[in-house]
């Protein structure tokens, strides 16, 4: 067999295309994993996106709260390697040096092929069917041919390049959600931070009011979690600007380092607890929330989720908040899920139309922009890339375009892996 022609192929290694290559390779398929940088977690590693956002319900029985995860399956797998590896157990507030280990292992062990630095440069198609992808790396310009692939870029590189029918942000203006550079700061009373907090929040706005901070963000937003002194920041934003756009998308990167020094001055000459404090590094790229969205069989609505649907192909299961960050300025709007309630995704919304052998997983499936807003966390990526495997790999065993896949099949291969609830 030609050593550059698989049965899968997987764009793009973040937690969507780790379980979608993981998924597949188990289930016998020739599996090639391809990421343009040099490690798996995508944005956990690459955005520094920290930490995992809730992907869990409460249950109230008798008056006895207990946690049920709805994000299962490989991501669940991710976690038990995770914490036999690390010396931090905590797998909401990971390590991310340790997170791209444990994704080594579990791909490595899946028996899946790993091909780093290679960047998605074009695509061969032949009446709708897919032939081949170009990809460019060191070698120059390698094309890799396979029978079923599977788009995990987030911005839905590879069915853009095919002539799929995408959206971008909001309907009406197209708007995206804003982007942000997350950085971390070292070496900061972490005590007197938390005392303080209240009034780093009232200072922040009242230097907005007066002109002295230049960001739109409305307050400054940062997590503990990763040692002591360390403080990770999720606070700067950059709006209007088209993340697909690669000249809007430099010019997002150069305003967000504006901003991120911006509100570590703020902090450092105001507050004793950054007085020592050392801005020690920030992601290598900015963090997109939202970009391209494919037109898929079923374009996920907010209606959908807010009703707690059950779709009779249902492949994973979320109950994140609607979290809409302000695509033009200030504000950050939520609609909030009560214990007890979730959603669930249609096979339908991974579908892209105009393909034969093509799936989307991760924050672009077909979606609206407020639907899209719950869905697009990671530990609920992790789970559509899952569902994404097995529908490869079953459309390949019976040689069936994606739309004709048999649901049935994929979530009942699905609930073998725990991966999928009703």
């Amino acid at each position: 067999m030609d050593k550059h022609k698989y049965d899968v192929l997987v764009i793009g290694g973040g937690f969507s295309g780790v379980a979608a290559a993981v998924a597949a390779a188990r289930q016998g398929m020739k599996t090639l994993l391809v990421e343009s940088s040099g490690c798996l977690s995508g944005a956990a590693s690459n955005n520094l996106v920290y930490p995992f956002m809730g992907y869990w319900t409460v249950d109230n029985e008798n008056g006895k709260k207990t946690k049920r995860f709805l994000s299962r399956g490989v991501f669940e797998e991710i976690g038990e390697i995770y914490r036999q590896i690390s010396p931090f157990k905590d797998f909401v507030r990971f390590n991310t040096e340790f997170m791209k280990i444990a994704l080594d292992k579990i791909v490595e062990k899946s028996g899946a092929e790993v091909l780093f630095h290679s960047t998605l440069s074009g695509v061969n198609m032949d009446s709708g069917t897919i032939q081949s992808i170009s990809v460019a790396n060191k070698s120059g310009v390698m094309s890799l041919s396979a029978k079923f692939f599977i788009d995990c870029t987030g911005d839905a590189d590879l069915a853009f390049l095919c002539g799929c029918p995408v959206v971008l942000g909001r309907s009406g203006d197209s708007l995206c959600q804003p982007m942000t550079l997350c950085f971390r700061v070292v070496n900061v009373d972490t005590e007197g931070f938390i005392e303080q907090k209240p009034a780093i929040q009232e200072l922040y706005k009242q230097y907005k009011k007066e002109g002295k901070i230049k960001n739109t963000r409305e307050d400054i937003l940062a997590f503990s979690g990763l040692g002591d002194g360390i403080v990770h920041f999720n606070s700067t934003r950059v709006v209007k600007h088209n993340p697909t756009d690669p000249f809007e998308l430099s010019r997002a990167e150069t305003i967000a380092r504006e901003q991120m020094a911006e509100i570590y001055l703020f902090l450092k000459s105001n507050f004793d607890c950054f007085r020592d404090s050392v801005l020690l590094t920030s992601a290598v790229k900015i963090g997109v929330r939202e970009s391209r969205k494919i037109e898929g069989l079923h374009i996920l609505t907010q209606e959908e989720l807010k009703d707690c649907t059950i779709f009779p192909d249902a492949i994973a299961a979320g109950n994140y908040d609607i979290d809409i960050h302000n695509p033009e300025g200030e504000g950050t709007s939520h609609y909030y899920f009560r214990d007890g309630q979730y959603y669930t995704i249609p096979f339908r919304s991974l579908i892209p139309k105009r393909t034969e052998n093509l799936l989307v997983a991760g924050r672009c499936i077909s979606a609206t922009h407020e639907a899209q807003a719950s869905i697009r966390i990671m530990p609920i990526c992790c789970t559509l890339g899952e569902a994404a495997g097995i529908g490869a790999s079953v459309s390949v065993k019976t040689n069936k375009a994606a739309y004709a896949a048999d649901t049935d099949k994929i979530r009942e291969i699905l609930k073998k892996n725990n991966a999928v609830i009703d």
